[in-house]
């Protein structure tokens, strides 16, 4: 009988799981367009976010510089459909190899640095990089201050499933079916054997490497995966803004990623998702509620959900989960 029970919970996340994409495939339908591009950048933040938390989650590293690899990806993209007329599918495996490597190149004098002296080294890269955006002998490739303004790619069919598909809504679809490859790839690589040296190397540095673990190795590996991760989301949100300029990667950006990691919840993949939500909703409704001072009311949210959430979104919701299970003899 306990066998039985334990079975069907085990069953009940993938249930959830089928019934929410099946309701996000649904939803871009009966929603305006513009809400529909706010839900696609929802899922450019949760990859970012998903790649973050490898690096600071699981791996322990600290970055305030990821901006700048969203910066990559999303000028690589750009770049490629400006100028190599390539179709924007093929820019996004091309965005993430570019960022893998980066950020791997990155990650292999990083490793000198721990903690705060990482950080500083991090938002570094998140400063500078604007500003070499704007540099006049690169303008020829990245446009400069002006950024580059790319076709907004249209949806290849007029209908799906009898009902009307337009260029937000296909781009929608085209964002979801590459956030479900990435998410895939993150719980494989997070349930698998680098995901466990990684957090082998977070918790016992020491031990982890006395044990075999090539720690230098793992440690640029988690930098150059994230950083393919935050990469992928570039690429897509330049698809989707059909715009990228260097002022919208700046370093308030990265540290709202960090914001977005922390209040999803640290070491969680659905908490990728919330934190995405947060960082696209939250900003609006501060607006909403006073134009004068939207960053205060910003901030008193923040302080609010750090404090009745101090383990993330999905810390709540697992602890709301272990309350509800019911306890089998």
């Amino acid at each position: 009988m306990s066998t039985n029970i334990s079975s069907h919970e085990k069953a009940i996340p993938w249930i959830w799981l089928v019934l929410g994409l099946l309701g996000a495939c649904a939803l871009p339908f009966f929603i305006s367009n513009y809400h529909v591009f706010q839900l696609s950048m929802v899922l450019t933040y949760a990859i970012a976010l998903v790649g973050l938390n490898i690096l600071i989650g699981y791996s322990g590293q600290i970055s305030l510089g990821h901006g700048a690899f969203l910066a990559i990806g999303a000028y690589t993209t750009a770049i490629l459909m400006d100028k190599a007329d390539m179709p924007y599918w093929m820019t996004i495996p091309i965005a993430a190899a570019v960022c893998l490597v980066v950020g791997f190149l990155f990650g292999l004098p990083a490793l000198r640095l721990e903690g705060h002296y990482l950080a500083l080294a991090t938002f570094a890269l998140a400063v500078a990089l604007p500003q070499l955006l704007k540099f006049k002998h690169l303008e020829f490739l990245t446009g400069g201050v002006q950024g580059i303004v790319i076709m907004k790619p249209e949806a290849p069919w007029e209908t799906l499933f009898g009902l009307k598909l337009n260029a937000d809504r296909w781009l929608y679809f085209f964002t979801l079916a590459v956030t479900v490859v990435m998410f895939v790839i993150g719980w494989n690589l997070i349930r698998g054997r680098v995901g466990r040296a990684l957090i082998a190397i977070r918790d016992q540095p020491i031990a982890a490497a006395s044990m075999g673990i090539d720690t230098p190795l793992y440690k640029s590996l988690a930098f150059g995966v994230s950083a393919m991760f935050t990469g992928v989301a570039g690429a897509l949100s330049a698809i989707l803004v059909a715009f990228v300029a260097p002022d919208s990667f700046t370093v308030f950006l990265s540290i709202t990623l960090m914001v977005g990691m922390v209040i999803g919840g640290v070491t969680s993949l659905p908490g990728a998702l919330y934190g995405a939500l947060f960082i696209q909703f939250i900003p609006n409704i501060a607006d909403q509620i006073s134009k004068a001072a939207p960053w205060a009311i910003y901030g008193t949210m923040l302080i609010l959900f750090m404090y009745t959430m101090p383990t993330g979104i999905a810390g709540l919701f697992r602890l709301i989960g272990q309350k509800l299970r019911p306890t089998h003899p």
